[in-house]
């Protein structure tokens, strides 16, 4: 099948957690402009919990069914060589790698006196460390597309957990932002920090480094299944319409539009999206 025509034709994509929620509707918002898109993530099989749908293999085939041209890809955002073997299938697949979205995310939303050591490093792993893995694995590759194409990019999802709730005395414990998930908070804070001096690094390379995040609540499966009993899952689930508009303006502005830290109804409404 041939690349589908638009702005990003002949670009490829990489979008990790990209097999439901945020990072579904932005491979499907790349892949309609035009790029080829690796679907990455741990899903591969349908899971008996209808809170947790979708598979890689589901939202591949229906961007090839729409006309796109996309390959679904196992990744452990975890383990460093199921990065680097993403990395690799990408590229001997389709050839290179021009763009890179980072939005697989764990999220454990104990309060600190519950915080084990595992959810302290399942969080860093995923939301800190695989980020930057991906970015290293990826690197020779988007150095090429930049050299090739003028520029690359480097989009990483965070949250608005990420922002500081400012000094105290707090009214409440909700006047902290982050109150409600501390460890989860703190990991986007550094993924943001990460991308700016990214941003910084990879500047004269012309490759882009920005951070998204929803500013409003979105009901994804993730968002929803914490707040669901499983004899009566909420499956209201909601299309991230204005992330994926944003990622997709964010992928195709030049090189020198780099290290914002961004929201996408701002952005959207800015940009007349």
């Amino acid at each position: 099948m041939t690349a589908r025509a638009g702005p990003l034709s002949d670009r490829v994509a990489i979008v990790t957690g990209s097999s439901r929620g945020i990072g579904k509707d932005i491979a499907h918002a790349l892949a309609g402009a035009g790029a080829s898109v690796v679907v990455g993530a741990r899903s591969e099989q349908t899971r008996p919990d209808p809170r947790l749908p979708g598979t890689v293999h589901e939202v591949a085939g229906a961007i090839e069914r729409a006309g796109g041209r996309a390959l679904a890809l196992r990744l452990e955002m975890r383990d460093p060589e199921s990065i680097e073997s993403c990395v690799a299938a990408t590229v001997e697949h389709f050839g290179r790698i021009d763009i890179v979205v980072n939005n697989a995310a764990a999220f454990v939303g104990n309060l600190l006196g519950r915080i084990e050591p595992r959810h302290v490093d399942v969080m860093m792993q995923v939301n800190v460390r695989g980020p930057l893995a991906m970015v290293r694995a990826a690197l020779p590759h988007l150095r090429a597309a930049a050299e090739r194409e003028g520029a690359a990019h480097v989009l990483n999802i965070s949250s608005r957990a990420a922002r500081f709730p400012g000094p105290g005395p707090y009214a409440s414990r909700t006047d902290a932002r982050a109150a409600a998930a501390p460890l989860y908070g703190t990991t986007k804070a550094a993924l943001e920090r990460l991308t700016q001096e990214l941003a910084i690094e990879l500047e004269a390379d012309r490759i882009a480094v920005n951070a998204l995040s929803p500013q409003g609540g979105i009901n994804t499966p993730g968002v929803l299944f914490g707040r669901s009993d499983p004899e009566n899952p909420r499956l209201d689930f909601e299309i991230a319409e204005q992330m994926a508009k944003a990622a997709l303006w964010i992928v195709r502005q030049p090189p020198s539009w780099t290290g914002h830290i961004v929201y996408d109804e701002e952005l959207c409404a800015e940009q007349r999206l």
